[in-house]
């Protein structure tokens, strides 16, 4: 990681940023990410919150709060 970037988090359920005191306490609801992380490519990518592995659109709609979405 850049030395200027630092630590985001964010709640999986409403996408807001949360405090890192919150994604410690939540670890499989919050996805934690620097700063300058981007989806760089043009579409939407989904992810789990708890492994960061990028699921299908049918696991979003089974865990919608255990997941989060990307769009490019």
């Amino acid at each position: 990681m850049a030395r200027n970037s630092k630590r985001v988090h964010r709640s999986a359920g409403t996408g807001r940023f949360v405090k890192r005191a919150t994604a410690a306490r939540h670890p499989n609801r919050t996805v934690s990410e620097g700063s300058g992380a981007k989806n760089r490519g043009g579409g939407t990518a989904h992810r789990s919150a708890t492994t960061g592995r990028y699921v299908t659109a049918a696991t979003v709609t089974r865990n919608p709060a255990g997941t989060v979405t990307e769009n490019g």
